[in-house]
């Protein structure tokens, strides 16, 4: 296939027009028709169709151009890339991020990873976590964060590298907080509530200790992703849970309140690599900060 016949049937399904297509190239109409119709004639298919003086994309139009798209903005990346780094390309760091992770921590645990003095692309996934080990296993990821470590159920050859640990912490907006008129934690009983969801590591820890004091919060919704649940606190929807490290975040950013913590819940927090030594310079910023920083702060 010729990339120029490409580029000018693009052009044309881009702008709308042949006559567009050819002021913005500066070629005549004949020129571009004559490309694509080599095109066509390529693919053995008609890209386009004339309704009265409107062309529409055929249906292998419609599939081309998603092709094209793809095709000619890695054609720009590439061309600003050159062009922003002239004396060598930055490596690229691809990071999986477990999606039951509290964003504001996984932020806070990356960020040594775009500090370093070799310049690295971040290119970073949220997803399941059995998912993005299946990934990291076949070498499409160089880690994955997470609030767990491998599930027993997942076989892939990959190893754990604790990174720390936070008590959790129950938030609620300023509102809500001042319902709260008993100690912690006898306030959260009856008081409505915001969890992690089913699949959760620390939705089945917290319930337990929840019926091991004898409260009964009211369950008023669930929730896969940390910042969606924090944005339903602090409309006031209910009391959640959230590492005590993140109080500075959740005052700031969600006006949330703690209502109180207990040290018989804990959040672990997981580097897991298919290196048992890790070595790639990333991932021994982001271990190395975390130890000595994140999460060897009193908070922790």
């Amino acid at each position: 296939m010729n990339l120029k016949h490409l580029f000018y049937f693009w052009k044309v399904a881009s702008t709308g027009s042949v006559a567009r297509a050819s002021e913005e190239l500066h070629l005549t109409p004949q020129t571009i028709s004559g490309q694509i119709q080599l095109l066509e004639r390529h693919l053995e298919r008609e890209l386009f169709v004339r309704r009265g003086r409107r062309l529409e994309l055929t249906e292998a139009g419609r599939f081309a151009l998603g092709y094209a798209k793809e095709i000619f903005a890695l054609q720009s990346e590439l061309d600003v890339m050159i062009r922003l780094h002239p004396n060598g390309l930055p490596g690229v760091f691809r990071v999986g991020v477990a999606d039951a992770m509290p964003k504001r921590l996984a932020h806070r645990l990356l960020e040594p990873a775009l500090q370093m003095s070799e310049p690295y692309r971040i290119v970073c996934h949220e997803w399941r976590l059995d998912s993005l080990l299946s990934e990291l296993a076949i070498h499409r990821l160089d880690l994955v964060i997470a609030d767990s470590p491998i599930p027993d159920s997942v076989d892939v050859r990959a190893f754990n590298h604790r990174l720390g640990e936070s008590p959790i912490a129950f938030f609620a907006s300023r509102a809500l907080a001042q319902r709260c008129r008993r100690p912690f934690p006898a306030c959260l009983d009856a008081m409505p509530m915001l969890l992690p969801g089913a699949d959760s590591v620390m939705r089945a820890r917290i319930m337990r200790w929840l019926g091991k004091r004898r409260l009964q919060p009211r369950i008023v919704g669930e929730f896969d992703g940390s910042s969606l649940m924090a944005a339903f606190g602090e409309a006031g929807f209910g009391v959640f849970p959230a590492p005590s490290i993140l109080s500075g975040e959740m005052r700031e950013r969600h006006d949330a309140v703690s209502v109180g913590e207990t040290r018989e819940l804990r959040s672990e927090y997981f580097a897991i690599s298919v290196e048992r030594r890790l070595t790639h310079p990333c991932v021994l910023a982001i271990t190395q900060s975390a130890r000595h920083g994140i999460f060897s702060s009193p908070a922790a």
